[in-house]
């Protein structure tokens, strides 16, 4: 489970990796929404909890650094190059490019870190190969 501020930004980012949006249930009385994701025709398997807690009744909201949301997601994609290529289309910074043919690592909307395996190895490829870090990751 991670824990979002935006929980609409956080599914499309979700969705750009790979991912669906699978079930979503609200509760008026906990004041909090669950959105489940899954790979598709991995529903019930494998899933991603976002978390959202509604403002409070005085507008006020929570917010989340590092401890509060989570360390890291790792998800593994069957074409990392096509994937980080189809991220950085869509405006998603790669904080770690996919230098190896192996892994990379971006964020999400709430700054959460999540890691992109390979399926398999690829062998290292330009622009990727020589594509310097950005930020932290």
């Amino acid at each position: 489970m991670i824990r979002v501020t935006d929980p609409e930004a956080t599914v499309r980012f979700f969705e750009l990796v790979g991912l669906k949006e699978v079930r979503r249930m609200e509760s008026e009385k906990g004041r909090f929404t669950l959105i489940f994701l899954a790979v598709p025709g991995e529903e019930g398997k494998a899933e991603v909890e976002l978390t959202y807690n509604w403002p409070a009744e005085d507008g006020s909201f929570e917010t989340y650094d590092g401890g509060r949301n989570f360390g890291h997601l790792a998800y593994r994609v069957d074409n990392i190059y096509e994937t980080c290529q189809r991220l950085m289309d869509a405006g998603v910074t790669i904080n770690r490019p996919p230098r190896d043919g192996h892994m990379a690592f971006i964020r999400t909307p709430d700054n959460i870190s999540v890691e992109l395996l390979q399926d398999g190895h690829l062998p290292p490829q330009e622009p990727w190969a020589s594509m310097p870090n950005t930020g932290v990751w």
